[in-house]
Parts: C-alpha cells; sequence; structure tokens
C-alpha cells in the first residue's frame, strides 16, 4: 500500500515543483529565546512545533495537501534513511540543514518529544526527495543507491546540497 501512495505522491511532487520553490516567509524571521515553547519561528523563518511523539504531527499541517501530510508522517519512520540524503533546495544555506530529515524535523528530543519544521511545507525538492528516497527504499534499493540517484537527478539547476555524507 505505501508503495501505491508514494508513487502517486511522486507524480504529484512533479507538478507541485514546478509551481513552487523553497521559499521562507516575507515576513521578517522571528527568533525565538525560549525554544521550550509548542511552537516558534527559527531565525530563517520556519515555522518550528513541538509534539509529544512521532505519531502526533505538528497543527501546522492542518491545512496542509493530504499527500504534505503523509510525507510528513512518514518521515520520522525513514530516519536513518533521510539523514543520508542532502536536500538540494538551497536549505543548507538558508536554514542550515544537514540533510533532508531536517527538512521536516529539527529535533527529536531523548523524551520522545518532537519539534517540526515546516520548511516542506513550501519546498516542492524537499517533498520529492523524501518521497522518491522512501518509495526507492521500498522497492529493495540500498541507501547507497538511493544516495546516488538523488545525487544525480538533482546535480544540475538546483541549489547546492546539503553537506551530507555519503552513507559508508
Amino acid at each position: 500500500m505505501k508503495k501505491n501512495i508514494f508513487a502517486y505522491f511522486i507524480s504529484f511532487t512533479a507538478i507541485f515543483i514546478l509551481l513552487s520553490a523553497c521559499s521562507s516567509t516575507e515576513e521578517e524571521a522571528i527568533a525565538d529565546k525560549n525554544k521550550d515553547k509548542h511552537s516558534y519561528h527559527a531565525e530563517n523563518g520556519d515555522l518550528r512545533e513541538k509534539t509529544a511523539s512521532l505519531s502526533e504531527l505538528p497543527k501546522f499541517l492542518d491545512n496542509q495537501h493530504e499527500q504534505i501530510q503523509m510525507v510528513y508522517n512518514a518521515v520520522g519512520e525513514y530516519q536513518d534513511l533521510l539523514e543520508d540524503i542532502p536536500c538540494y533546495c538551497g536549505c543548507g544555506d538558508s536554514a542550515a540543514h544537514k540533510d533532508n530529515y531536517d527538512c521536516f524535523i529539527n529535533e527529536n528530543k531523548e523524551n520522545g518529544e518532537v519539534v517540526w519544521d515546516d520548511h516542506g511545507t513550501r519546498c516542492g525538492t524537499c517533498l520529492d526527495t523524501a518521497a522518491k528516497s522512501i518509495n526507492m527504499l521500498n522497492e529493495g534499493k540500498s541507501i547507497k543507491e538511493i544516495r546516488q540517484y538523488i545525487d544525480d537527478t538533482y546535480n544540475e539547476g538546483y541549489a547546492e546540497p546539503t553537506s551530507t555524507p555519503f552513507p559508508g
């Protein structure tokens, strides 16, 4: 079932990428000094929201398309994969992301709480990279094969990738 959903999502994101690009909000970014609040804006303007666990999605997804919610829901299950996959939207520079996982989840706390990042809700490249990677893993591809595919796919015409080391 997951394979079919992600295959459909890849088609959806191809259109989404053509219609959107990564961008911060036009409003001035709000640096928040109290990171223990339920939600806050990062210095780059991304909204971050803390939930009790991966099973509780952030409220900023409530009005998002079902496919975007589906990717956010899956990201936590694929942390090991997505931390080995770079993002090519420019978020390494604009948001200090280290990998594609960071586009969706800023932090996993020791007590199980999760600090979500809304960056992925506005970025077709982030969404497409995560969906393609997850789909390929479900098809039996290795993380190294997936990483090579993503690097080859986004090598030209996209921003510099995050500084994600190649999986060992």
